[in-house]
């Protein structure tokens, strides 16, 4: 891993190379969105946000989901809309959540927005707002 590579990786569950499963409800919450409208959320928070909406993982297969991680014990705060479900810790609840490198080859998994310093997390009312906007 290169040193920009290294200055850049916020978070410790954020893999070196490759992707992994981690944990929901541990290192952070999940919301899942599928398909076009996770990518309606997803850019209406990349423009509210001036492209520093924190971490949000895109899936290239399947349901092509988008995951917006917010903080732990912060997704089930909220009442999502129908076609958004929260991971986390609840009772009964246990949910993985794939997690790309930063850098190479990560496929089916990509960032569709990094995690910075500033911004480690995706702000749950903010993305609770995009995400009731985008059902209407």
């Amino acid at each position: 891993m290169n040193s920009e590579t290294s200055s850049l990786r916020v978070h410790d569950w954020i893999p070196a190379t490759g992707h992994a499963l981690r944990h929901a409800g541990i290192h952070f919450d999940a919301v899942r969105i599928e398909g076009a409208l996770g990518e309606q959320v997803a850019y209406d928070l990349m423009q509210y946000t001036d492209f520093r909406a924190g971490p949000i993982v895109r899936e290239a297969t399947g349901g092509r989901y988008l995951y917006f991680l917010l903080p732990p014990q912060t997704a089930d705060s909220y009442t999502w809309p129908v076609g958004a479900r929260a991971l986390s810790r609840r009772a009964g609840n246990l949910a993985y959540v794939g997690v790309p490198a930063l850098d190479g080859f990560t496929w089916p998994l990509d960032w569709r927005s990094r995690p910075t310093s500033e911004v480690p997390y995706v702000e749950g009312d903010l993305l609770h707002e995009a995400t009731e906007r985008a059902v209407r």
